[in-house]
């Protein structure tokens, strides 16, 4: 059995070293970039069962679509960044629930409301928004 695990290290050290180097990266790029990434939720987001919508002056169809798109691509990378969080190291709930926030899909708006009425996921949430100096987000109706 040890002579097994051993082999293993050994045949895979260059893949198990560029794992760790990047559970690294991905952790410090996650505690660094949450508090700025949740400060940007209004404060009203999950208050009200319905959609929360957000009036920009993008009319034109073709940037309103890049951006959708942008948008959901990012919110999809934060999904599978936080999906390996749970692994590594790192802040693996609270990066899914950003992406979560940036994607579209039907059924999201009672998604978002139930994970955010977990005291524990909005304690965390307000004390990240906090250290931007934001005010808390207000706790679903």
């Amino acid at each position: 059995m040890i002579e097994t695990i051993t082999a293993f290290f050994e045949e895979y050290h260059l893949e198990l070293g560029m794992l760790a180097g990047f559970s690294v990266i991905i952790f410090f790029a996650s505690i660094l970039s949450l508090p700025f990434l949740v400060s940007f939720i209004p404060t009203d987001y999950f208050q009200y069962a319905e959609p929360y919508r957000i009036h920009h002056s993008f009319k034109h169809p073709v940037i309103r679509l890049s951006i959708i798109i942008a948008k959901n691509i990012l919110g999809w990378l934060l999904i599978i960044t936080g999906a390996i969080l749970f692994i590594l190291p790192g802040q693996g709930l609270i990066t899914m629930i950003a992406g979560l926030l940036l994607i579209n899909f039907p059924g999201k708006r009672k998604v978002e409301r139930k994970l955010i009425s977990n005291h524990r996921v909005l304690h965390v949430i307000n004390w990240l928004r906090a250290k931007r100096n934001k005010k808390p987000l207000l706790a679903p109706e």
